[in-house]
């Protein structure tokens, strides 16, 4: 089917809530992609961070067949292996004692929600407010929503969920003086990702967690975009030496298997009971043998490591380019989680320029580009990548 025709069909029958690139994608392989005409294409965005061992990976592709050939779905009314082999496996390489499995991002932070009012309430405290930054991203729920600190995404969903503050980020002062005999929980991303790359201080999250632990309040990482592997720890809070109370994961964790998991320390982790939380597709047999599979090929490919290293050397590559006379404000992130801010709202222009050089990327509003390419990506790749981001640039 042609892409006009595909465009036909999403006008019409489609809801419009994506703005599309014209580009229809039909197979991918490790870092690369191909769109219905054969054109081929290096991906520098992971399905927005979420195929971290590459596209197509043959270890997790026949984990995903050879458990869909056996059992797909029987509901979380009775055991499967995969899920608890699974949940055994992320408290092996987490701080984590406890997991839940859920579809997505945003129901893992619903669930991190619900988690830090009923353990609020097993003190007997009414607090149910969670406090979270400026710029955050937690989800398009109408709860997470509410919890994320981007005031232009709610307007349109008005009057949404209360129980949720608003504070900008690294700054203690404000953090403390927003906490009250109310407050449940403090959630934060290690590194925001869909507000723009901005980093959390190590410091900042160091006195975040004394904060909690001396008002017995949860801390909540959001590390859907973060987690496995991105950048350059397993975790990002490793990274930044702090260990939270209860972690969210998602995108990476499945290859693009719909899977999201909450992760909560003892203390957390056991307060639901049996019937107070729950999910019919949540940690179905498929997507836990995806998850096992990625995490196998994370560990057994020292992508953490490639993350780390190979993230240094683009830094280096963009502060090479920043001195040639590129027009670039400011370079954040960590590992394979990169972003640049352009000195001008040329943004989504240079993104589609690249699109069309065979390079895909992200633009994150007019000013910010976003690189996530998958962790297995080449020092030989990233040279050619940002050759071709150099040479529209400079």
């Amino acid at each position: 089917m042609k892409l006009s025709e595909l465009k036909e069909l999403d006008d019409t029958y489609h809801m419009p809530t994506y703005a599309r690139l014209p580009v229809t994608f039909v197979k991918g392989r490790g870092t690369r992609l191909w769109d219905d005409n054969g054109k081929e294409y290096l991906d520098l965005l992971s399905g927005i961070g979420v195929v971290n061992v590459g596209h197509c990976h043959p270890e997790v592709t026949a984990a995903i067949q050879g458990q869909a050939e056996s059992l797909m779905h029987v509901s979380n009314l009775f055991y499967t292996q995969p899920q608890l082999e699974l949940a055994k496996k992320i408290t092996e390489i987490s701080f984590g004692e406890r997991c839940f499995f859920a579809n997505s991002g945003a129901e893992a932070n619903e669930g991190a929600i619900k988690l830090a009012r009923r353990y609020a309430k097993l003190k007997d405290s009414d607090a149910y407010e969670i406090i979270t930054a400026l710029r955050s991203f937690h989800g398009r729920t109408m709860k997470t929503l509410a919890a994320t600190g981007q005031l232009d995404k709610h307007k349109p969903f008005e009057p949404l969920p209360p129980g949720f503050k608003h504070v900008p980020l690294n700054d203690i002062d404000i953090l403390m003086g927003a906490v009250t005999e109310n407050t449940c929980a403090i959630m934060l991303e290690v590194i925001q990702g869909e507000g723009g790359v901005y980093e959390c201080d190590a410091d900042y999250l160091k006195q975040v967690r004394q904060l909690c632990d001396e008002r017995d309040i949860l801390l909540i990482f959001d590390e859907v975009q973060t987690g496995m592997g991105r950048t350059g720890a397993m975790f990002a809070y490793q990274g930044v030496g702090v260990e939270p109370d209860v972690m969210t994961l998602a995108k990476g964790i499945g290859s693009g298997m719909p899977i999201g998991v909450l992760v909560a320390n003892a203390k957390a982790g056991s307060s639901f009971k049996p019937g107070e939380h729950g999910s019919t597709f949540g940690g179905g047999p498929v997507v836990c043998a995806a998850a096992l599979a990625t995490i196998k090929v994370i560990e057994d490919e020292s992508l953490v490591e490639n993350s780390r290293e190979t993230g240094a050397y683009v830094k280096i590559k963009l502060e090479a380019m920043k001195a040639k006379g590129a027009p670039i404000k400011e370079i954040r992130g960590a590992g394979l989680m990169l972003a640049i801010e352009l000195d001008g709202e040329s943004a989504k222009e240079l993104v589609v320029a690249l699109l069309d050089k065979g390079i895909v990327a992200n633009n994150i509003g007019s000013n910010i580009i976003r690189f996530l390419p998958p962790l297995c990506i080449t020092r030989d790749e990233i040279d050619y990548a940002f050759g071709v981001v150099e040479s529209l640039m400079v």
